[in-house]
């Protein structure tokens, strides 16, 4: 299949999340998540002359959906990076971020790259191919302990020990490379009617070490605090309680942590405030677009 900019991602929650960032016709933006570049155009088409767009992305495929504007920067860049980016291009202050996390539906669809167990494929999963280790290589170099965590924190799973043992014996006769040797490894110890869910925990488990997608996360948000200039507007989807969690602590007290400091008068000390109830796609988007199912997104804006 051909991959177009509109096949390679559907954007999700495209209006409300641009509406969210209350666009300023003459303000820079920052897209940290630009994939096929849907949130991207929308967020060009509401800009001036005068405005500009910044967008990040680490995935080699995604440049072939970049945008002849004059009024576009692309930076090919894991997001995390964002201060330092910043500061390269001469920029003090932005008015709007935007967040669209998780994998894109191309990544999923990639027969080659491992995300999905859909297909047989060397176990890859790395956002930017050009760098880091892949999932085999943690599979078979992490030891039976490593393995047990990040399968528990990652993916939430109360059999993560199990599994990890059964890598590690696995890998000891032979090693885990693609997606059908790690089946035939696991699929002994799933529960047939929690089959899917519970690989899906595991790959998602999988991508967040492989990528270090927590502290990416964490990094970007801490970066974004000070970059937004009062006003300015904070715009994340989520798909998983994880990266959830996160967001929904740097917009409530300031830090990934979500430790509450207190004025002598007992308010909060924040540097944003909450914009908008988390939203969620409509049915008829749902229905159009699986991947949105599980999105929710939050709006915040730097305290004035």
């Amino acid at each position: 299949m051909v991959t177009t900019a509109e096949t390679y991602h559907v954007p999700v929650l495209l209006q409300e999340s641009v509406d969210g960032l209350d666009i300023q016709p003459d303000g820079i933006y920052v897209d940290v998540t630009f994939g096929g570049g849907g949130h991207s155009r929308e967020i060009l088409s509401r800009l001036g002359k005068n405005g500009h767009l910044y967008s990040f992305d680490q995935d080699a495929d995604a440049e072939k959906n970049i945008v002849d504007d004059a009024r576009f920067t692309f930076v090919r860049s894991n997001f995390r990076y964002i201060t330092n980016w910043m500061q390269y291009y001469g920029v003090e202050h932005i008015d709007g971020l935007l967040a669209d996390l998780g994998v894109s539906s191309h990544h999923f669809d990639d027969e080659t790259r491992g995300f999905s167990f859909r297909f047989d494929a060397p176990l890859d999963m790395r956002m930017n191919k050009r760098a880091g280790q892949t999932a085999a290589d943690m599979l078979n170099n992490y030891t039976e302990e490593q393995l047990a965590d990040v399968f528990y924190l990652y993916g939430e799973m109360k059999n993560a020990r199990r599994i990890a043992k059964a890598i590690v014996d696995h890998r000891q006769q032979k090693p885990v490379l693609t997606t059908a040797d790690l089946s035939e490894v696991i699929e002994p110890l799933m529960r047939s009617e929690r089959e899917k869910k519970d690989l899906a925990r595991l790959y998602q488990a999988l991508r967040i070490e492989v990528n270090h997608e927590m502290d990416a996360l964490r990094d970007m948000l801490r970066g974004a605090t000070t970059l937004l200039r009062e006003g300015g507007r904070l715009s994340v989807i989520t798909y998983h309680s994880l990266e959830d969690r996160i967001v929904k602590n740097v917009m409530k007290a300031g830090n990934a942590e979500g430790k509450i400091e207190q004025d002598f008068f007992g308010h909060i000390n924040s540097p944003f405030r909450l914009v908008n109830k988390v939203t969620v796609p409509s049915d008829e988007e749902q229905q159009r677009n699986p991947r949105s199912r599980s999105a929710k997104l939050r709006i915040a804006e730097k305290n004035k």
